[in-house]
């Protein structure tokens, strides 16, 4: 009798097998899952340009970025580092002078990016280059994409996240806990890198920025609408701050505006205020290590987005009533006096000087900003890319200050190089003239002297404006006058001086009723 097989084993061993199998593709799916969530670079991206530049990423939350229930938790945990000590749902960094827009969950100048599984948030180039205009206390701000930051206190926003770092507070249960609290949800792998690797590291890395920033101690507050541009870049770069000469340790300077740079680019005309680089791209990366990116995680894809946005972007035109009789007067005046250094108009950059960096000693205004920028840094930014094809090549050390188109001047308040002038009425006076303490970061437009509300009467003693009793932000009083003797530059309020611009040449000579027109004039612009 033939044998029977053992039909009970084989099934069993093919039971095995298919266990075997499903194990192995659960391990395979499950590891084509972790790749694909630990290589995942995903930024939030916006169809219209003014919205990316506003919200788009840069790269800097590659490196830098800030979990992003972190970031709307911190300011819950720690309101008594915010200005007003006060937690603002929905509008969390608002203290601070960050815009919000209906509808948008991050403020304006915050991006957002999915970076291996976690959405991270940080800085991109509308934190410096957006701001807001009212034309009453009243008025619904307008939101102006390009023009200078009026109202961020980034320096306020650097020393909320050290302070909050240094707080003993600031640890993985905690931060969990308030997470939680507020409607933020983690699967399992976040909330375990979550609690035992970026929050602590996170704070670790905070403190070590926290002492690297040491130098924002030794010189005067920033304020808003200001920063200081290359000390942060040579703290990166492990410039030893204590060996620095004194002079090269303030570096305080006003955000520019950044409209209309095709015919910048057309025209090889310098960028920044001292003019050390002619190529528009170099200065757009050089700006992107300020929103956290580096050489290796910049995003140069989104970033060309924004390049070819700024292109064409032209500034607002002027949007109160204008004198075209007393404009036509200062027309004529303008070209006399302005025209040659300013360009012909808003619109047209030709000018025998326009663009020439202007020597400190003809200028005459505050050298610090100048003096920071060294001919060390500038070889070492020329090496900074080593290895890329985009390694830098154009900064270079100049020794003065650089004549800038005037497009969109009427938005572009305070004036000179370190925001130490409040309107371009006052700019025309001698710097005697000139108020020597004003107030910034307030957005109400002054229509006759064309800059912002700033002066100290309209002000309580705390910064509170006066127009505005219900309005609990302190704006910031900006001093401008240097005080001898004292044993820092902190101490002896250098950076701030807002002498220089003066003369025939400057037109500071002109009778009142000339200087009004000029000012009329540059309202067309």
């Amino acid at each position: 009798m033939a044998d029977v097989p053992d039909q009970p084993a084989a099934s069993q061993r093919w039971k095995w097998r298919a266990v075997v199998l499903v194990v192995l593709g659960l391990v395979i799916i499950d590891c084509l899952y972790l790749i694909s969530r630990f290589t995942r670079d995903t930024p939030v991206t916006y169809t219209d340009p003014e919205d990316h530049f506003k919200y788009g990423s840069t790269g800097g939350e590659r490196e830098s970025g800030v979990p992003y229930w972190i970031w709307k938790v911190l300011p819950k945990i720690f309101p008594e580092y915010l200005p007003g000590k006060t937690y603002t749902p929905g509008k969390e960094y608002v203290s601070l002078g960050f815009l919000y827009e209906p509808g948008k969950d991050l403020p304006v100048g915050v991006s957002r990016r999915n970076t291996q599984g976690i959405d991270r948030v940080f800085l991109n180039c509308a934190i410096c280059h957006a701001g807001s205009m009212r034309e009453t206390p009243q008025s619904t701000p307008v939101i102006y994409a390009g023009m200078p930051s009026n109202t961020v206190d980034l320096e306020g926003f650097e020393r909320f996240i050290f302070a909050c770092a240094s707080d003993q507070r600031f640890n993985a249960p905690r931060v969990m806990a308030e997470i939680e609290a507020i409607g933020g949800r983690y699967d399992f792998i976040n909330r375990f890198l979550l609690r035992f690797y970026a929050i602590p590291f996170m704070r670790e890395r905070l403190l070590m920025l926290k002492s690297h920033f040491r130098f924002a101690e030794w010189e005067p507050d920033a304020g808003t609408g200001r920063t200081d541009t290359f000390n942060p870049a040579k703290t990166l770069l492990e410039f030893p701050l204590e060996k620095l000469e004194t002079r090269e340790l303030v570096g305080l300077c006003d955000f520019p505006s950044i409209w209309m740079q095709g015919l910048r680019k057309q025209k090889n005309l310098h960028a920044h205020w001292d003019g050390n680089n002619s190529l528009m791209e170099e200065r757009n990366k050089s700006a992107s290590f300020g929103t956290g990116a580096f050489p290796p995680t910049i995003d140069l894809k989104q970033l060309a987005r924004v390049e070819q946005w700024l292109l064409t972007k032209e500034p607002p035109k002027y949007p109160f009533p204008i004198d075209t009789q007393l404009g036509t007067q200062g027309e004529k005046l303008y070209a006399q006096y302005c025209a040659n250094c300013h360009g012909r108009n808003g619109r047209d950059f030709s000018g025998e000087y326009v663009g020439d960096v202007v020597p400190i000693d003809k200028i005459g205004t505050d050298r610090h900003r100048l003096d920071s920028y060294t001919e060390e840094l500038a070889v070492a930014q020329n090496n900074l890319y080593a290895g890329y094809p985009c390694r830098f090549s154009h900064f270079r050390k100049t020794f003065g200050y650089a004549n800038l188109p005037l497009d969109g001047i009427w938005l572009r308040a305070p004036y000179l190089h370190n925001g130490s002038v409040p309107t371009v009425r006052d700019l025309l006076n001698s710097s005697a003239e000139r108020p020597p303490v004003f107030y910034r970061g307030y957005d109400v437009f002054d229509q006759v002297k064309v800059g912002f509300v700033s002066d100290v009467t309209r002000f309580d003693d705390e910064g509170r404006s006066k127009d505005e009793p219900e309005n609990p932000r302190k704006y910031f009083r900006f001093d401008t006058q240097v005080k001898p003797g004292g044993a820092t530059p902190r101490d002896r309020n250098e950076g701030n001086s807002n002498a220089g611009h003066e003369g025939w040449e400057y037109g500071t000579m002109l009778s009142d009723q000339e200087k009004d027109a000029i000012v009329e004039y540059l309202k067309t612009f």
